[in-house]
């Protein structure tokens, strides 16, 4: 039991060193950047929301609450574009990029090898 409370203890004075004072944090903060905390937030909590619909249906066997997901989908979509205009990146950008990263580790079909290889993370 010595070896847990010492552990935890280590942990404890590591977390107090390095954590980030919370008023370095605000002083650093700008509107923008608070938008953008706010944005990925909510993109968070509804993909939780999202989450917990799922479970729902595939462990417990309930009906899939589709009004619900297109609710949540649609509160995503706020949150993605809030963020994206922010950012000054179109949703098309966004898609092309996305499309791009996707032929370039899938090609035409999925396979599990090319989810693995991540051919789009290899320095060229």
């Amino acid at each position: 039991m010595e070896y847990f409370t010492t552990l935890e203890h280590l942990h404890a004075e590591m977390v107090k060193e390095l954590v980030k004072p919370g008023e370095d944090i605000l002083e650093g903060l700008t509107p923008g950047a608070v938008h953008i905390v706010h944005m990925a937030m909510g993109i968070a909590g509804e993909a939780g929301e999202i989450i917990d619909a799922v479970k729902k249906a595939a462990i417990y066997n309930k009906d899939l609450d589709i009004p619900n997901m297109i609710e949540e989908l649609g509160d995503i979509e706020f949150y993605l574009e809030g963020l994206r205009q922010q950012l000054s990146i179109s949703r098309d950008w966004t898609l092309q990029e996305n499309i791009a990263k996707l032929r370039k580790r899938y090609g035409k079909r999925y396979s599990d090898q090319a989810a693995i290889a991540r051919a789009d993370k290899v320095d060229s």
